[in-house]
């Protein structure tokens, strides 16, 4: 399947809607947690109240993981990132694109929010190749390398929230493929010349000497990176951020639920 031919991450969405969009990225572990769910609901209806168009990008590891185990599939990871062979790509299409994305849309249909639950399959949304790694084969894991907006540009104009999986189409080959959700998120915010892109943690920010930055440029977050000052799973959440300013994303913030309603968190610029 054929690219686009100019920057394959920029979709001109024209008019106000464009430039009031909102990207949610939300993890696996925390949609585990029915307060949660019901803070996230209240969450995109504050957005929503302020005038905001809501898109929600999730994860779902933790439960990939637990399908895996059941099945007698042993998960295996390459410098933290899963290994995705043919029968397991089937337990993570089965939970991200079933089980997880349903379970966010069910909650906020009980809610009176509407929305509709798909995946970077759909409509070719969004295309990837597969990713090379040197240490190893990685099977069917995908790297985003095009989003197609058009039927997201469908949803937000009948204010309908999407909520998307990240399991997305090889742009070349046809297959399905397991994609890291921060990529996902910071693809389509991009796309969409989103306004903001928002990193939901389970903290309120980047924790620096037990207190939240309020703004981290690229270059501080390597260094911080490099010190051990920014580790474990903050670690992808910060670098995505980065890529997103950098791709035009006006605003790549990291924050907890709290932080979405009171506009709180860290804001990384790309200086």
């Amino acid at each position: 399947m054929k690219l686009s031919e100019s920057d394959p991450l920029t979709v001109d969405l024209s008019g106000e809607k464009g430039r009031r969009v909102v990207v949610l990225k939300v993890g696996g572990n925390e949609l585990d947690d029915e307060t949660f769910l019901f803070g996230l609901v209240q969450a995109v209806k504050t957005l929503q109240q302020d005038g905001r168009s809501p898109i929600i990008v999730h994860g779902g590891g933790k439960t990939i993981a637990d399908f895996q185990k059941r099945l007698g599939l042993e998960p295996r990871f390459i410098e933290g990132l899963r290994v995705t062979d043919e029968e397991s790509l089937d337990v993570a299409e089965m939970v991200l694109s079933g089980l997880m994305n349903k379970r966010i849309v069910r909650q906020l249909v009980k809610e009176d929010v509407r929305a509709a639950g798909i995946s970077g399959v759909d409509d070719g949304t969004v295309f990837v190749e597969k990713m090379w790694h040197p240490l190893g084969d990685l099977g069917r894991v995908g790297e985003v390398q095009d989003v197609d907006a058009g039927l997201l540009t469908t949803l937000l104009e009948a204010d309908i929230v999407p909520v998307i999986s990240p399991i997305s189409v090889g742009a070349y080959d046809g297959l399905s493929y397991n994609v890291n959700a921060d990529h996902v998120a910071a693809a389509v915010a991009a796309a969409l010349g989103a306004l903001k892109l928002i990193f939901v943690s389970n903290v309120p920010g980047v924790l620096i000497a037990g207190r939240v930055v309020r703004g981290i440029t690229a270059g501080q977050c390597e260094e911080w990176i490099a010190e051990g000052s920014i580790s474990g799973g903050m670690v992808p959440k910060v670098r995505s951020a980065v890529d997103a300013v950098r791709r035009g994303v006006t605003q790549a913030v990291i924050t907890n639920l709290a932080g979405v309603q009171e506009d709180g968190g860290t804001a990384v610029a790309s200086g």
